[in-house]
């Protein structure tokens, strides 16, 4: 119980009771989906800063837009309920000059950022911090965040970062391996909204493993099983998350712009927005990925948000169905262009840009930021959204009698932001007039 009469009820298990006891200063507490990781997190930040008078922390996430629609919504709805609503806990909307916080009625305040707006907080100095779904950050952001662990309150200082497992030569796993991290782990059974203490599941938990279940390859490693795993038969062996995802810059007005199209309604619709330097190296800028939507909901946010503030794009390059490049195109009032399909060559132009060259640059790169907003639906079921998700699970089809896969076509699945990046490679690569539609 709080000073302010407040009850606080958590039953923390395994991976999640170990949190909140550790002192180290760089955590990790990493396992698969729906191990409540991120509460375990979020729980710690509360306690603290309900013991901790005057103690200022900061929780964190790649973006802000991811922060604010999911890490936040957790924050109020399944730790600080009753404290906001008691007025024990405040919520201050930022200020020109201060960001924005949780207040503690002790003088605690959590404040909140994305790291594509860190302008505000990283002038401050915290005493925690904490990280969620820490695999989409840097190391160098992760070096430029403990720079700043030098707050005043008479605690220990500690960053903790949340994740799934990723890939077994990510940064966070080795900087775990070499001890200078420590590594907790979080399974199912530390979850009771899924597994009971007796370690049946709950209903709410025989749906959700449902959907684990039935999940392939390297992503049933990671998010079912919790394996720090590679993908076996990749496509893009060539692709690298510390040489292609690279922090955002201003791109000057004068690069050429592009818009490649993958249509599809159950299936995500993905619209990218390329630039290309003067010479030649393309980079992925904007991205959507949104699942039940109509096209012409799609032109909408194509037309505000993906080409916002930026130049008339030299083509739009759309995936070949007649009626949604017609409905597109209606309004957009823009002409379309039929991407190149051909899959072999187009994964190999691809590849090709990915190589690193002479200069010590690759020719093709993703901005880290890409990503307008996560699809909630892909998020539930655990699904990769956009390109520099997507790759790390595109893999060769394997068919019977040969178990490695053939390289000659890829799985079909979870392969749409691939898609719509192979018809801009090729568009640009692989030559050919382009046959027009003009509208209006």
């Amino acid at each position: 119980m709080t000073e302010a009469g407040t009850v606080v009820r958590y039953e923390p298990r395994g991976g999640a009771r170990e949190l909140l006891g550790a002192r180290d200063q760089e955590i990790c507490i990493a396992g698969p989906a729906g191990t409540g990781k991120s509460l375990a997190m979020l729980q710690k930040a509360f306690y603290t800063s309900l013991m901790m008078p005057g103690c200022r922390s900061l929780i964190v996430r790649q973006t802000h837009a991811a922060l604010t629609g999911s890490t936040l919504v957790t924050f109020e709805q399944q730790v600080a309920t009753a404290a906001l609503a008691e007025g024990v806990v405040r919520w201050f909307g930022g200020s020109p000059r201060k960001p924005p916080a949780y207040q503690f009625a002790n003088g605690a305040e959590i404040l909140v950022g994305g790291l594509d707006r860190p302008e505000k907080f990283l002038s401050t100095e915290f005493s925690r911090i904490y990280v969620d779904e820490a695999t989409q950050i840097s190391l160098t952001a992760l070096e430029t965040l403990i720079t700043r662990l030098r707050g005043s309150a008479d605690t220990y200082r500690q960053i903790v970062l949340a994740c799934n497992p990723d890939h077994p030569k990510h940064w966070i796993k080795q900087r775990c391996d070499e001890g200078t991290m420590r590594m907790i782990h979080s399974l199912h059974r530390d979850n009771p909204l899924y597994v009971d203490v007796d370690g049946t599941l709950t209903a709410r938990g025989v749906d959700y493993m449902a959907k684990l279940d039935a999940l392939t390859g390297v992503r049933r490693l990671r998010y079912r099983d919790g394996i720090w795993a590679a993908a076996e038969g990749l496509v893009y062996e060539g692709w690298s998350d510390p040489v292609h995802v690279i922090e955002p810059f201003d791109v000057p007005a004068g690069w050429v712009r592009w818009i490649s199209i993958d249509f599809g309604y159950t299936a995500p619709f993905v619209a990218q927005l390329w630039a290309e330097d003067p010479d030649g190296r393309l980079y992925l800028i904007r991205e959507w990925v949104r699942s039940r939507m109509l096209v012409e909901d799609h032109a909408v946010v194509i037309r505000d948000r993906l080409l916002k503030g930026q130049p008339r794009p030299r083509a739009i390059i759309t995936d070949h169905d007649a009626e949604d490049r017609a409905t597109l195109e209606r309004h957009l009032g823009m002409s379309t262009v039929a991407a190149k399909k051909t899959v072999s060559d187009g994964i190999q132009a691809f590849q090709s840009r990915l190589k690193v060259q002479g200069d010590g640059r690759a020719r093709l790169y993703v901005f880290r930021d890409a990503l307008l907003e996560r699809d909630p639906e892909m998020d539930a079921a655990s699904l990769p959204i956009g390109v520099a998700e997507e790759v790390a699970g595109y893999v060769w089809a394997v068919k019977p009698g040969n178990k490695g896969g053939l390289k000659e076509e890829p799985e079909k699945a979870n392969d749409h932001s691939m898609d719509a990046g192979r018809y801009m490679v090729a568009e640009r690569d692989l030559g050919g007039r382009p046959q027009l539609r003009f509208v209006g």
